[in-house]
């Protein structure tokens, strides 16, 4: 399987694509996100594509906002949140979830490809989920995304329980605050982690970001 050497960041076009090509292997993945980069497939029929979108999304973990609602919801849920201990579970769940809201055969980029890379750079410490549980220590919700050193970034969530993939968003800023983490990468903002306090800035703010991140030691994944 063939290494890829991405281009320079600014030759991406105006929708963020860099590069078309490659496979979803540990080694293109690490090389990826360390630059910035991140595999967003547009199609089961077409090559995969890797994006460097500029503005790029992220949430910093101070400007991190609750309105009353949740504040409330935080006061009264009965969840509770791990770190590593059921990522497969996760993205297969981020996966259907995605497949159910938008009802076609897969309705998101999280392919069969993409599940089985995210595992692969799982196994080698490069990937990290956070499992939402009922009271009744059931799987309801999470996230997973990429960790690279003190790098994080955020590609999915699901909930099959109400608030439960906004309780695993709060609880990762959370335990990033707690492990001076300053900011989580969103790629792009949505209604939601806009909501939350996501903001965009430009590729080379984010690169800065990125590259000081990358630089510091690893710390433990631990609640």
């Amino acid at each position: 399987m063939a290494s890829i050497c991405f281009p320079p960041l600014n030759e991406a076009n105006e929708d963020g694509l860099l590069f078309i090509g490659g496979e979803v292997t540990v080694e293109n993945l690490i090389t990826a996100y360390s630059r910035g980069i991140f595999p967003w497939p547009i199609s089961l029929e077409l090559p995969l594509t890797w994006f460097s979108p500029c503005p790029r999304g992220v949430l910093f973990c101070e400007n991190l906002y609750l309105n009353k609602t949740t504040k409330k919801f935080l006061q009264r849920n009965s969840f509770s949140y791990t770190l590593n201990k059921q990522f497969d579970q996760v993205i297969s769940g981020c996966a259907k979830h995605h497949e159910y809201y938008k009802n076609n055969q897969y309705g998101t980029w999280i392919t069969p490809e993409m599940i089985q890379g995210y595992k692969d750079l799982h196994k080698k410490g490069h990937a990290y989920s956070l499992e939402v549980w009922n009271s009744n220590q059931e799987l309801v919700g999470g996230i997973y995304g990429v960790n690279i050193h003190q790098f994080y970034s955020a590609e999915s969530m699901f909930f099959k329980e109400p608030n439960a993939s906004k309780f695993a968003l709060i609880s990762l800023i959370n335990f990033l605050k707690k492990s001076n983490i300053t900011f989580l990468d969103i790629q792009m903002l949505t209604e939601t982690t806009e909501s939350m306090g996501g903001t965009e800035i430009s590729r080379d703010d984010f690169q800065k970001l990125l590259n000081k991140s990358i630089d510091r030691k690893s710390l433990p994944l631990q609640p």
